[in-house]
């Protein structure tokens, strides 16, 4: 059957043919991966976000776990649903750890758990203090970590 319209495809092209779709495949799947992983914009304000992430942490008096403290800055306890891991949050400003605790911008893209760790808590706070000093807010002084 040798008609000049019909093409011969070698096993050698086909395998060259395979190789490369193949390689697309992969490349493709890791853009995909990579897509994908990206957070949202981080925000420091979204660490003024209500329910909120740990101790020490709320806008206002009497918002907190309790609703017994005094002042903002004062709560003993986060009022966000707690969760053990990357990406359990269930809304803005949840994120646990991490280099922005509290600064992720939707559900799903904050970083381990709630509430915080010692090293995030600082973070946190600190974030907190500066948010809160740019709306002219004062804050009271942190209550200290139950054991």
């Amino acid at each position: 059957m040798s008609d000049s319209t019909s093409s011969h495809l070698s096993r050698r092209d086909f395998g060259r043919f395979t190789g490369a779709a193949l390689g697309g495949l992969i490349i493709g799947s890791s853009l995909v991966a990579r897509a994908a992983d990206k957070k949202g914009p981080l925000d420091p304000a979204n660490i003024l976000s209500d329910p909120h992430i740990c101790r020490g942490l709320n806008t206002c008096k009497s918002k907190g776990k309790g609703s017994d403290n005094s002042c903002a800055g004062t709560g003993q306890c986060a009022t966000a649903k707690a969760h053990s891991c990357h990406g359990e949050n269930a809304c803005k400003g949840q994120g646990g750890c991490g280099e922005h605790p509290g600064e992720n911008a939707c559900k799903g893209q904050g970083s381990c758990e709630v509430p915080l760790d010692d090293k995030s808590w600082k973070k946190a706070r600190k974030t907190f203090e500066a948010q809160m000093a740019k709306k002219g807010q004062k804050v009271g002084a942190a209550p200290a970590k139950k054991s």
